[in-house]
């Protein structure tokens, strides 16, 4: 039994599918921390090399990451050790807590839930987001993931409403109406803006549509340790599950890419999610997209260039591997 704060965590998972804006939302509440309070994020990623976690160091909060694939799986061994070492070193006056967008929510609820956490951790309102455009793709709305962050939703945030059109924002409120939750606040937002009132209060720990969908995935090997990136410059890693697959680079901080090869490959037909911290000849960015929707904006220095992307079904490793490469001016 791990020693217990003082009092119960204020704690809120931030749920959402690919590329809803989750990570920009919590930079944003953690914009509005009221001064003098600690806040804490785990924050879990599909991939293996820590983008959100780089996106969010510096922001005022002690992050800690789960990498690999959803943060429940294993027994939900992973994110038992991430949570203990973060409630242990922070001693948070406010946890959030990231899934993978292709992550699910029961299995976190449930280990959040446990007596080990208890007197530990106060499960305040599950708050989902949803890109309206999304409920014009079959994928997303056949997806047990999609349907099932929704169904877990104290509150639901209809987010980059700014890219919408009004039919698709009235779109969504039908939607939202139709799912069988008429108390359950429902709020239109846009480029990640939360309000830190929604974060007060209980969870309702609703019941999701089909909680047994996301079961333990087998033992795995302990992952090794990342090599030094010094002696080991260039390191591309893969990881799959749910229907998707990512390849992830890191990369030495003194290599440059150029811009427009990031972009080309970021826009590549296979690709449903690009983002990266990249050093490029033009300065740090922060790349990201989802789509074909596309951000770029300068980020601090990093301590070395984190690049990822997601594809439903199989990826040429080698072939992304030398484009990259390319960009780089490495070919």
């Amino acid at each position: 039994m791990m020693s217990q704060p003082s009092r119960a965590i204020p704690t809120n998972l931030i749920l959402g599918f690919l590329g809803v804006g989750k990570t920009t939302a919590i930079l944003d509440l953690l914009r509005q921390k009221p001064e003098g309070e600690t806040w804490a994020v785990l924050v879990n990623e599909f991939g293996e090399v820590g983008i959100d976690g780089a996106l969010l160091q510096n922001q005022g909060a002690v992050i800690r990451e789960v990498p690999g694939g959803c943060m429940c799986c294993v027994a939900g061994l992973p994110m038992q050790v991430g949570l203990n070492q973060l409630i242990r070193a922070a001693r948070p006056d406010r946890l959030l807590i990231e899934p993978t967008g292709l992550g699910h929510p029961a299995r976190i609820l449930q280990t959040l839930t446990e007596d080990t956490y208890r007197d530990t951790l106060a499960i305040g309102p599950v708050i989902t987001l949803v890109d309206p455009r999304k409920l014009e793709d079959p994928r997303a709305l056949d997806n047990v993931q999609f349907r099932d962050q929704i169904a877990a939703a104290d509150i639901l945030v209809a987010n980059k409403t700014d890219l919408c059109t009004d039919e698709q924002v009235r779109h969504f409120d039908e939607w939202a109406e139709a799912q069988g939750q008429s108390d359950r606040p429902v709020f239109h937002t846009s480029q990640g803006k939360l309000s830190p009132d929604w974060l007060n209060g209980q969870s309702r720990f609703l019941a999701v549509s089909n909680p047994g969908a996301h079961h333990d995935h087998g033992s795995e090997p302990a992952r090794e340790p990342s090599p030094d990136i010094n002696e080991e410059p260039w390191q591309c890693v893969t990881s799959r599950g749910q229907g998707h697959a990512s390849i992830g680079w890191r990369i030495h901080p003194e290599l440059m890419f150029s811009e427009s090869a990031l972009l080309s490959l970021a826009m590549d037909d296979r690709v449903v999610r690009f983002k990266a911290v990249v050093h490029t000849i033009e300065g740090w960015r922060a790349m990201n997209v989802v789509e074909g929707s596309m951000t770029v904006v300068p980020a601090e220095p990093g301590e070395l260039t984190r690049i990822e992307l997601i594809a439903p079904g199989r990826l040429d490793v080698a072939e992304l591997d030398a484009r990259l490469r390319a960009a780089a001016g490495l070919d």
